[in-house]
């Protein structure tokens, strides 16, 4: 089974901040796959697509940002999954505003979220679908920058890359990360 893990924060204080995107893009597919996200067993809320997208488990950890890892360790070894079957969605500061990539591992690129998840699974061999945010802030104010939410314009950009992140997720929990990338890099 596919799993779709969302980075973000908890909170009315956080929704619709530039570092809550990968809790957007697990909104976006629970809306289209009919999924009601409930408590887990960990740190995290979840919810099953149901037929036919019936191998597809999403996830929004109830944990902060930095401390992702725990809510992440927790649902793989609940679940006895594999962290190449898990998709782990987030922001990333180093590409441009709406641009998506996917990823077999890597580095945390400075995201504190994957630093920790890298961190809590000994391994950087994780599957990751980054959206971009930008990075139009001056100097020290980066922490204002991703808990700030995006501009009207931006908004509508980002709108249409959550919409394009949730068929990329969709198409890895069918053909897997290689064919992701192939239709959505």
């Amino acid at each position: 089974m596919a799993v779709i893990v969302g980075l973000g924060n908890p909170g009315k204080k956080y929704s619709g901040t530039r570092h809550n995107v990968g809790f957007e893009i697990i909104d976006k597919l629970a809306e289209s796959l009919s999924v009601q996200l409930k408590s887990g067993r960990g740190p995290y809320l979840s919810g099953k697509a149901p037929f036919p997208h019936q191998g597809i488990q999403l996830v929004k950890p109830t944990t902060f940002m930095n401390e992702s890892g725990f809510a992440v360790q927790q649902l793989l070894d609940w679940h006895s999954t594999e962290q190449e079957e898990c998709l782990i969605c987030f922001d990333d500061l180093n590409l441009d505003t709406g641009s998506i990539r996917l990823r077999p591992g890597g580095s945390a690129g400075g995201h504190n979220g994957i630093k920790d998840i890298i961190q809590k699974l000994g391994t950087d061999q994780f599957p990751r679908l980054r959206v971009g945010i930008g990075n139009d802030f001056r100097e020290g104010r980066q922490v204002q920058y991703v808990l700030s939410p995006f501009s009207g314009k931006q908004r509508e950009v980002i709108d249409i890359s959550i919409a394009k992140a949730a068929e990329a997720a969709v198409t890895f929990s069918e053909k897997g990360i290689d064919a992701a990338m192939n239709d959505f890099n």
